[in-house]
C-alpha cells in the first residue's frame, strides 16, 4: 500500500464527527432500533472491561477467548461486531465461519501487550535461542498476541494459553521439550511457573529491544525465558497499593490478576483470571471485604453488583485499559450503522496462511485443558 491510499484508507476508517455530536440518548435508542430490525444476523460480544455504555448492549459478556468461543458458536449471526481489542477480533475472526463477517467498532482498539511482540522481532529472538539452546524450546503464547504471534507458535509445535489456563498448557510444554519461550507477558509466564515450582532463579527475560538474553548464572539452567512484555494496566499494581491497603484496611482480602508483577502476586491473598475474580467474589459472603487489583471498568461493575460487600480499588488512581475504551457508544452506532447501509466497515480479516498455524496453536490449547 503506497502513501495515498494509505491515507485514503485512513481517511475511510475515521468516524464522521456527526457521531460525536449525538446525544447519549439518541445513540443508545439507534442501537435498540438496529439491534432490534438486525435480529440473530447481528452479535455482539463485549469485553468485561469494556465501559457501561457499551457493555449494556453485549449479547454476551466475558474474557477474550470465552467472546470468541461465544462468536463460534453463533453460526447465525451474519455480522459480529467485537467490542473488545484488535487482537480478539482476530481470534474470532479465525474461528468463525466464512459467511461471518468480524467487525471492530474502532481499528485504534489495540492492545500495547500484544504490540509488545511483533513477528520480526520474534523471528530473530528465535534464532539466537536456537544458537544457544538447539532444539529444547517451546514457545506459548498468551492468547493476547498478534494472529501472527500465534501462527508462529503454531508453526513450531507451541500453543496458546490464557490466564486461567496457563498452568496446564505450561505443565503440558514441559512435557514436550526442556525450556519454554513464553510470549508476550513475562509476568503471567514468572507467576504461572513460580507456582508450578519453577524457581526465580531458573528464569530468563528475552529483551526483543536490545535483541539479548537477560540472566545471571549458567544457561544451562534456564528454564522460562520470558519475553520482555507486561500489560500496561496490571503493571501499575505496586507492592505500596498492597501495603496501603493492609495498614487502612487489615481486614481486608486482596485478589490480583496474574499479569501484575510477581511481588504483587505474592503478597496478594488471592490471583487468578478475570473470570476467576468474579466468581472469587461472587462466591465471597455478604460484609466480606475486597481490594481488587484488575482493571478499573471491571471493578467498578464489581463494586455496583456488590452493594453488600465492601470493594475497593488495589489502586484508586488507576485509569480504565486506554485501548479498550476506544471503544465507545459513538463508535458502536457507527459500526451498526455501516451495517444497516451494507457498507461495513473496520472488517477484521486473518490472512490463510497465519490463520492456518494460527488456528493450530489455538486447537493445541483446546485439546489439553
Amino acid at each position: 500500500m503506497n502513501v495515498l491510499d494509505m491515507l485514503e484508507f485512513e481517511k475511510r476508517e475515521m468516524m464522521p464527527e456527526d457521531y460525536k455530536t449525538r446525544s447519549e440518548e439518541e445513540l443508545y435508542e439507534k442501537v435498540k432500533e438496529i439491534k432490534h430490525k438486525l435480529g440473530k444476523r447481528l452479535f455482539i460480544p463485549g469485553h468485561h472491561y469494556q465501559k457501561d455504555e457499551v457493555i449494556q448492549f453485549a449479547d454476551v459478556t466475558g474474557d477474550s477467548l470465552q467472546l470468541a468461543q461465544a462468536a463460534a458458536q453463533n453460526n447465525e449471526a451474519e455480522y459480529i461486531v467485537f467490542c473488545g481489542v484488535h487482537f480478539m477480533a482476530e481470534t474470532a475472526d479465525m474461528l468463525t465461519g466464512q459467511h461471518q463477517t468480524v467487525i471492530l467498532p474502532d481499528m485504534r482498539a489495540g492492545c500495547s501487550m500484544a504490540d509488545m511482540a511483533n513477528l520480526k522481532q520474534t523471528e530473530i529472538a528465535w534464532e539466537k535461542l536456537q544458537q544457544l539452546f538447539e532444539d529444547t524450546i517451546l514457545p506459548l503464547t498468551y492468547v493476547n498476541s498478534t494472529a501472527e504471534i500465534k501462527s508462529f507458535v503454531g508453526k513450531h509445535g507451541g500453543a496458546t494459553v490464557t490466564s486461567s489456563n496457563a498452568k496446564k498448557m505450561l505443565k503440558w510444554a514441559l512435557q514436550q521439550k526442556q525450556r519454554v519461550l513464553f510470549l508476550p507477558d513475562q509476568h503471567l509466564g514468572r507467576n504461572t511457573a513460580y507456582d508450578l515450582g519453577i524457581p526465580l532463579e531458573k528464569m530468563a527475560v528475552w529483551d526483543p529491544i536490545a535483541n539479548e538474553l537477560q540472566f545471571e548464572g549458567n544457561n544451562s539452567d534456564i528454564v522460562m525465558i520470558l519475553w520482555k512484555g507486561h500489560c500496561s494496566v496490571h503493571e501499575k499494581f505496586t507492592v505500596n497499593n498492597i501495603e496501603y491497603i493492609r495498614k487502612t484496611y487489615p481486614d481486608m482480602k486482596i485478589i490480583v490478576h496474574p499479569e501484575c508483577p510477581r511481588e504483587v502476586v505474592a503478597l496478594s491473598d488471592e490471583a487468578g483470571s478475570t473470570k476467576y475474580i468474579i466468581d472469587t467474589i461472587n462466591a465471597s459472603p455478604p460484609g466480606s471485604k475486597w481490594a481488587i487489583g484488575t482493571e478499573m471498568n471491571l471493578v467498578n461493575r464489581i463494586i455496583k453488583s456488590h452493594p453488600d460487600k465492601q470493594i475497593v480499588s488495589l489502586n484508586p488512581y488507576m485509569c480504565p485499559c486506554l485501548t479498550m475504551n476506544r471503544i465507545d457508544l459513538p463508535h458502536l452506532v457507527w459500526s451498526l450503522e455501516s451495517i444497516e447501509k451494507g457498507q461495513p466497515i473496520n472488517e477484521i480479516k486473518v490472512a490463510d496462511d497465519v490463520k492456518e498455524f494460527a488456528l493450530l496453536a489455538l486447537k493445541r490449547m483446546l485439546e489439553n485443558v
